[in-house]
């Protein structure tokens, strides 16, 4: 939540005032390690994308389609596998790839796309 200007309030809760203050307390201390736990993902996400707009870019020079099926299916088996290996629905962890790979894929062709007007 937000406080009024804009600025994110770690202690902002629709339950203040209506738990115990100890239970409360315990749920903002697992609430901040959640938090804290979203921005590793945020920042490595953008590192992620960094890495693919880079091979977007290889793509785009050497006329290579946006896609490689291939490489998505065994990411997609790979990443099932260590979800498995974690504790975690590999279903979610799939369907959580295949966002990540249709994003990229959108990125490429906009890179190659970007390209070929700029010839």
């Amino acid at each position: 939540m937000t406080d009024a200007g804009g600025n994110y309030n770690p202690e902002a809760s629709s339950l203040a005032g209506e738990v115990d203050a100890s239970v409360m307390a315990e749920l903002l201390s697992v609430r901040g390690s959640i938090d804290n736990i979203d921005a590793t993902l945020v920042y490595l996400l953008a590192e992620r994308f960094k890495a693919t707009q880079r091979v977007g870019h290889l793509k785009a020079e050497h006329k290579l389609p946006p896609g490689d099926p291939a490489r998505e299916s065994a990411q997609i088996g790979r990443l099932r596998a260590l979800a498995e290996e974690a504790h975690l629905d590999p279903a979610f962890a799939e369907k959580f790839l295949n966002f990540i790979i249709s994003e990229v894929i959108r990125h490429h062709h906009d890179i190659s796309e970007s390209r070929e007007a700029d010839q």
